[in-house]
């Protein structure tokens, strides 16, 4: 009943914004006004996005893991990539837009989501284990392709200000969907073992699969759930563009909240997960949105860039630099061994509050 009664609410509310959306997004004028379209945009791209968690971690129970999470990691991913590219064609002026989203998401998940999660992990389970392996592959495709989006770009001499030429733009993105296609038929494929916990495995082994009739209707579902998001993800975006500029607030405040916006759901189910000692599939989430993040975002955004004639600029100032170095080595060593503590939460914690400060006093 509640799954009928959100998709109901969803795609209201796309009827409404495609019928009277206008209108109403040619008056923001009234602060009054604004914040009430903001709010129920807001509400109801949330509760769709609990829809999509709902509906994939059914898909996860049906086909196991790590397609679960491959399957809720990739649709969230779709979502970010919606908003980033809306806010791009309708602001027409976000040059930063995409670096800010991919570096705020790479903050709050390598960070933040994974800080709680060991924090909450470690104070309820002391230690818990997973599988390295996967961890390491997670981590050896992500390092790559962040440094290649966010930190190369300021030290090329072709461009300045962190942007890349066309035939750099190109190839970049070319060799960002080529490593991530390689990542993902690893994933699915002949190293599939790699992102599963050994009690996950036997699970797997012994359970039935299931008919292909509820595979589809979940599967129908969930874009059912992701359709009102993308669709509504243009009005949202040209609230938040206004409500930025009023209030002069820091440009790299709209990537934290289309990061926040689309990623806590996905963050509530990690957390849930490693309350529950899943931590193999926390990790699988929360690495798996970082580095799905970068494989699809960057070529997205490059490519809008590329056919409106915007200015994207990819390169981290010099601090965000510094941030983003310290999270990959202090992930590196986090997941180097087998077990995780507290520690390793409290420090992951640390480093996305010094974030949080730096946005609003760089």
């Amino acid at each position: 009943m509640g799954g009928i009664l959100r998709l109901a609410v969803a795609w209201a509310t796309v009827g409404a914004f495609a019928w009277f959306g206008k209108d109403w997004l040619g008056d923001l004028g009234s602060p009054l006004w604004a914040t009430g379209l903001f709010l129920w945009l807001l509400g109801a791209i949330v509760w769709s996005a609990f829809g999509v968690v709902h509906e994939a971690e059914e898909l996860a129970e049906m086909l196991g893991e790590p397609l679960g999470t491959l399957i809720l990691t990739l649709s969230i991913v779709i979502i970010e990539v919606a908003l980033v590219s809306a806010v791009m064609l309708s602001a027409k002026d976000a040059p930063t837009l995409g670096r800010d989203t991919m570096f705020a998401v790479l903050m709050i998940v390598l960070n933040g989501v994974v800080g709680l999660g060991l924090l909450i992990g470690g104070l309820r389970h002391h230690q818990q284990t997973y599988n390295l392996q996967g961890a390491s592959a997670f981590l050896a495709v992500l390092i790559p392709l962040s440094t290649i989006a966010l930190i190369i770009p300021n030290f090329t001499t072709s461009t300045t200000d962190g942007t890349l030429t066309r035939f750099q733009a190109i190839t970049f993105s070319v060799f960002t969907v080529a490593l991530y296609a390689v990542f993902l038929l690893i994933q699915t494929g002949r190293h599939r073992d790699f992102f599963m916990d050994a009690a996950a495995r036997k699970e797997t082994e012994a359970t039935e699969r299931p008919g292909a009739g509820p595979i589809l209707r979940h599967t129908f579902l969930l874009l059912a759930n992701i359709l009102p998001i993308v669709l509504l993800s243009k009005s949202l975006a040209a609230i938040l563009d206004h409500g930025i500029a009023a209030l002069g607030a820091p440009s790299a405040l709209g990537g934290v909240l289309i990061a926040a916006i689309v990623f806590t759901p996905e963050a509530i189910s990690a957390l849930k997960a490693v309350a529950r000692n899943e931590l193999q599939r926390a990790i699988n989430l929360c690495l798996g949105a970082a580095t799905s993040t970068i494989g699809l975002t960057v070529p997205a955004i490059l490519a809008v860039g590329l056919l409106t004639g915007q200015t994207v600029v990819l390169g981290l100032k010099p601090t965000e630099m510094t941030l983003l170095t310290i999270t990959l080595i202090l992930s590196t060593l986090t997941f180097s061994g087998l077990r995780t503590t507290v520690l390793e939460g409290a420090v992951h914690l640390i480093v996305f509050f010094v974030y949080l400060v730096l946005i609003f006093s760089p």
